[in-house]
């Protein structure tokens, strides 16, 4: 056994051995992130010359989204850009879609708990509420093939999705086996969101027997159940004094938040002498008020208390100690609401309603520009060079024969495509909106024309480069920079909602930065007027985007607007979207899981990542911005504290990044597109009746 000093002595010989491993890991680890760089400039450079070479790859059309299968394919995806999908819109009028009548199809005890458990298994239908699921599997018809037959054909339009309760099929993609299926699984759901193209082949190796329903029924299912729970919580919540005299559209926030609640006979729903938070509105059924004696005092209450009465309000205004007892005389629904979400709420719109109007000098002078842009005609303008492609056509850098200095964005529709994919109605609204919009953070539309093979809208120029095309060259982006370009957004977003307006399309390929480096909103052609405290159905928007709500056809508004920006952040701050999978199956699939399911990396800030979390709430109701002070409790989080905002609205705050802009025909911030050399598209003037 060695002394003390021999062991004092090994010691310090193992101290020094680790000291000397730890340089060495050190040392290792500076050049693995030496070489991570340089791996990220050449992917960087890589995706630049890989999106001039090929600009013109078709991008799927509006219900014909792509799908890849292997992670570097995915990453290809990420980093070119991304085409935004619409379903057409419902052929339902919403007043009416409570009234209608669904078919249903009789089927065994057994056939439905086949169909039932097979919704439960999958990823996407298992979010859908119970009641919902219930009516699915009543509305499902039945449906038989033969061996050999093709029951989906990749590439084929479709709009059914299918449960199998017999026989085997086998599904291929690119004549690829990718897995063979067998009784109570769902297949073909992407079908039932919007119409869309069939990404891989099901083929029958038996003789099946399936269960389907089809696109129309599936929406009039989720859209019905929405709106009469909607129409009954708010005949609920006016029977309450407190909620009696508030406007339509915060009664309408109240009704998204309430809380359905089960109690079975016997339960106490409020126990005397305890304290509370909550008020309950009684949905179905009864509850029995009782008092203890020694606490009673002289108050005197009724008995019972059945569907429509209420209790427990005072404790949305603080008064927390309950004075009686409220238990359940039978099997009782409650919807209640808690004092954090009533606080909230309360005055939420007036700050969306508080816009200044625009003074005097400034309608004047819309009203002068208005006058100059309706004298001129199409011909005045001449064609400099291209600054974009896509599937609607292209921009182009226009510049007026008069005036060679003065340049304008002409963005050039085919009119066949837009009746093809059923977007006139968007056409419409697009183009009402923009020229309304007199925004410093929204890109101006002045004049548009049309001819019998295309639309043309003359917009501001804006040459400081699209923000999608410095992401990609820089990878991502710091918290300043990305602070910047959310403050934009933001602006853009509180001038839309005081408006009644919602976006619904924001990502990097629809920010553009003038030539002081300002970033301002452009297309929107998914921007649409609803109004306050009202809702749209319509499936729209760019997948990784999309709020769980849109996916989950439950009817959206402005708060999808702030989902979409916690999306934005993530991605500028990070270089992709915090949502991603190999088809827009699958990425909505993910949405779903939750925000809370996403691990962030450690370039996102504490602060940063808090108020992404806080934007990207599965509730819309719990989102910020679309609580009681509206987006200030967004430009009050700390990951904004000490931005100068009013600065920013003045224009005298310096942009994060400066492009470098010459003159009014420098194009250097654009990627390079080569010339058109597709065939002239149809004329179409047949199906449009689009005033343009």
């Amino acid at each position: 056994m060695g002394t003390l000093r021999d062991l004092q002595y090994a010691l310090q010989e193992k101290i020094e051995e680790l000291r000397q491993r730890d340089a060495l890991i050190d040392e290792l680890e500076l050049e693995l992130d030496q070489k991570d760089e340089l791996i990220q400039k050449l992917q960087t450079e890589l995706d630049k010359y890989r999106s001039v070479l090929r600009p013109a790859a078709p991008p799927a059309s509006p219900g014909e989204p792509s799908s890849s299968s292997s992670s570097s394919q995915l990453q290809e995806q990420q980093r070119t850009k991304r085409q935004a999908i619409s379903a057409e819109p419902t052929a339902l009028d919403i007043q009416d879609i409570s009234h209608v009548t669904l078919s249903c199809y009789s089927k065994s005890a057994q056939s439905k708990e086949l169909i039932k458990g097979a919704i439960l298994e999958n990823d996407f239908m298992k979010n859908l509420e119970m009641s919902q699921i219930q009516e699915i599997v009543d509305c499902m018809y039945p449906v038989e093939y033969s061996q050999g037959s093709f029951v989906i054909e990749e590439g084929d339009v479709g709009s059914l999705v299918y449960v199998m309760e017999e026989g085997k099929v086998e599904v291929t993609k690119e004549n690829v086996k990718l897995c063979t299926m067998t009784p109570g699984r769902v297949f073909g759901e992407l079908a039932i969101l919007y119409n869309c193209t069939r990404t891989a082949t099901v083929k029958a190796l038996t003789n099946i027997k399936l269960w389907a329903i089809d696109r129309q029924c599936f929406q009039t299912i989720m859209m019905r159940t929405g709106l009469i729970k909607h129409a009954e919580h708010m005949e609920l919540l006016k029977s309450v004094p407190s909620f009696r005299n508030l406007q339509e559209e915060v009664l309408s926030k109240f009704a998204d938040v309430l809380e359905e609640t089960h109690y079975k006979e016997g339960d106490y729903i409020v126990r005397q002498g305890a304290s509370g938070d909550t008020c309950f509105i009684i949905s179905k059924g009864k509850v029995t008020v009782t008092q203890d004696e020694s606490k009673a005092g002289d108050a005197v209450l009724p008995t019972t208390l059945s569907r429509g009465d209420w209790f427990g309000e005072k404790a949305l205004h603080g008064e927390d100690i309950r004075l009686a007892n409220v238990i359940a005389a039978e099997d009782v629904i409650c919807l209640v609401i808690d004092q954090d979400s009533f606080r909230q709420i309360i005055g939420s719109l007036e700050d969306v309603s508080s816009q200044e109007d625009e003074s005097a000098e400034r309608q004047e002078q819309f009203e002068a520009e208005a006058a100059f842009f309706a004298s001129l005609e199409r011909t005045d303008f001449h064609v400099h060079q291209t600054l974009g492609v896509g599937g609607f056509g292209r921009v182009e850098l226009v510049q007026l024969k008069s005036e060679e200095n003065r340049t304008f964005a002409m963005k050039i529709l085919k009119k066949h495509h837009i009746v093809e994919t059923r977007q006139q109605e968007h056409i419409r609204s697009e183009r009402q909106i923009m020229q309304e919009a007199h925004c410093d953070f929204i890109v101006r539309l002045y004049r548009t024309f049309r001819d019998r093979k295309f639309l043309y809208m003359v917009m501001e120029a804006c040459l400081g480069g699209e923000l999608w095309t410095i992401l990609r060259d820089r990878g991502s982006f710091d918290d300043a920079v990305t602070r910047f370009y959310t403050a934009c957004v933001l602006e853009a977003f509180a001038y839309l909602h005081s408006k009644g307006v919602i976006y619904r399309d924001l990502k990097p390929e629809n920010i553009i930065l003038n030539h002081r480096g300002y970033a301002k909103l452009v297309d929107f052609g998914f921007a649409k007027r609803i109004g306050f405290g009202k809702k749209t159905w319509t499936f729209c928007g760019t997948p990784e985007y999309v709020a769980p709500e849109i996916i989950l056809n439950k009817g959206h508004d402005s708060s999808a607007d702030y989902w979409s920006l916690g999306i934005l952040m993530y991605e500028l701050l990070t270089g992709s979207p915090p949502f991603s999978g190999s088809d827009p199956m699958q990425t909505y699939n993910i949405i779903l899981r939750g925000i809370d399911m996403v691990e962030f990396p450690k370039k996102i800030t504490k602060n940063a990542g808090n108020l992404i979390k806080k934007l990207c709430r599965d509730n819309p109701a719990e989102r910020l911005g679309n609580q009681k002070n509206g987006v200030k409790d967004i430009q009050k989080h700390k990951w904004f504290e000490g931005f100068n905002f009013e600065g920013l609205r003045k224009g005298t705050l310096t942009a994060a990044i400066i492009p470098s802009v010459t003159g009014p025909l420098d194009t250097s911030n654009f990627d390079t597109f080569p010339e058109e050399e597709e065939e002239e598209p149809p004329d179409e003037d047949s199906g449009w009746d689009v005033e343009f």
